[in-house]
């Protein structure tokens, strides 16, 4: 791939959620960092997967000698945004015995009987793993606030256990990255109908997904008001422009290489004499 086609600029910080963000100025459309056509971005995101796929090897490696370091991926979108193009083609390039994945759905009888975050602790990563959460704990102030699920002062207080959560997993060794797709409700629309017309689409489909549709604006100001409460320094937000899905991709990827490569992974040492070793392997 030429320079002229590659990143122009770091992605992340083009990508996370500071003081003042507003959704609604982010372009669905858009490709920030990233001057190229689609052909380009898919040989960008072939280039990457391999590095990828090293440094998650690299991060697993680690922790067979003690490392406590993992990353966790956070996966919030509405309905079509591309989660699972996410997990297919991004975090599929890595070797999956290093990948934990967990998908969020309506609470059970039983994890209703907890707090909120009893189901999110049980499915976390460990050590020397890529965690990915297909939707989150962030439900829990998403379509609980949106459909009056929860009272709001309960879903007042999501928002400190949220952060608190996230901080002690920082502490303790967890990179997070936290991503929103961002889609154009056009955009829905159209990779909606797609399903209805698409035979082999229609398992894809689910006739709730239209009613959520129907509380559109409601959700771009919930998930507003989740970058002004829940968006730090250790666990910061970062939002996607995603109507064009091989940048979505490609862009998740950045932010994953970013996190790996800021752990500065080395190679665990041997604990045995390699000489002796070799040594004994010519022998036998």
């Amino acid at each position: 791939m030429s320079r002229r086609k590659a990143w122009n600029a770091d992605p992340e910080p083009l990508l996370r959620v500071e003081e003042g963000f507003r959704l609604d100025r982010v372009d669905p459309d858009g490709t920030p960092g990233f001057p190229g056509r689609k052909i380009d971005g898919l040989e960008a995101l072939a280039a990457g997967a391999s590095r990828l796929s090293a440094l998650q090897e690299r991060l697993w490696a680690a922790s067979t000698a003690g490392d406590q370091r993992r990353v966790l991926l956070v996966l919030q979108a509405m309905d079509t945004a591309g989660k699972g193009g996410i997990v297919s083609h991004v975090v599929g390039a890595v070797d999956p015995n290093g990948v934990h994945y967990a998908g969020f759905k309506a609470p059970t009888a039983e994890e209703r009987e907890h707090d909120f975050l009893w189901r999110i602790e049980r499915q976390l990563p460990s050590a020397g793993q890529l965690g990915v959460f297909d939707r989150s704990h962030y439900e829990d102030v998403l379509i609980q606030k949106v459909r009056s699920f929860a009272p709001p002062e309960e879903i007042e207080r999501r928002y400190g256990a949220i952060v608190d959560f996230e901080d002690a997993l920082a502490e303790q060794g967890t990179s997070i990255v936290k991503v929103m797709l961002h889609i154009s409700k056009d955009e829905q629309r159209e990779r909606l109908g797609e399903r209805l017309d698409r035979p082999d689409k229609h398992w894809k489909f689910n006739p709730g997904d239209i009613d959520e549709r129907l509380l559109w604006d409601d959700y771009q100001e919930a998930y507003q008001t989740v970058f002004d409460r829940t968006s730090t320094s250790r666990a910061p937000w970062y939002v996607i422009p995603a109507n064009r899905k091989w940048y979505a991709r490609l862009a998740v990827q950045q932010l994953l290489l970013r996190a790996l490569e800021d752990m500065q992974l080395t190679w665990p040492a041997a604990d045995f004499d390699v000489a002796e070793q070799r040594q004994r392997l010519a022998e036998s």
